[in-house]
């Protein structure tokens, strides 16, 4: 027999209470606790975004500022942020607003790894530019904060 919906409630707002969550993502774990039917856990949902307690907004907000933190680039969040269900409009507004840091966020990651040193050999380069691009920034960031270095020390 289905538990009620305070009970849902409830569960939800225990994985709330710890950290936001995307609603597809709170939908997702409380289904495969497999003790809510689907119908349930939506109304539950429902109810708690509109008493302003599930913003799929306030956690790509949150999502995005802790990923800026640990280094991540756009492409890496964007991605992360789609598995999480969250709609690429959304995303896109979201990302789009920090546009003019991307750059220099890669080349603070880039400095914080291998130092003030420039790369000294084609092979160090490619090196730092797989790791720039695996943290999730775009050719033309990697660029910026590869050439940034190099201009900053010939200075």
């Amino acid at each position: 027999m289905p538990k009620p919906i305070r009970t849902v409630r409830v569960a939800a707002m225990d994985y709330l209470s710890r950290r936001e969550h995307a609603t597809q993502e709170l939908f997702q774990k409380l289904l495969a606790k497999g003790d809510y039917e689907a119908d349930e856990i939506s109304e539950a949902l429902v109810r708690l975004a509109g008493q302003g307690l599930l913003s799929d907004e306030r956690f790509t907000e949150a999502f995005i500022h802790q990923r800026i933190n640990r280094g991540s680039g756009p492409l890496k969040i964007r991605s992360e942020l789609r598995q999480k269900g969250v709609s690429d409009a959304m995303i896109g507004a979201l990302l789009n607003e920090r546009d003019q840091q991307w750059q220099e966020s890669a080349l603070v990651v880039r400095l914080k790894k291998y130092g003030l040193e420039p790369p000294d050999s084609l092979k160090e380069t490619s090196r730092q530019t797989r790791f720039l691009q695996s943290r999730g920034f775009t050719t033309e960031q990697v660029r910026y904060a590869m050439s940034q270095q190099r201009h900053d020390d010939n200075n």
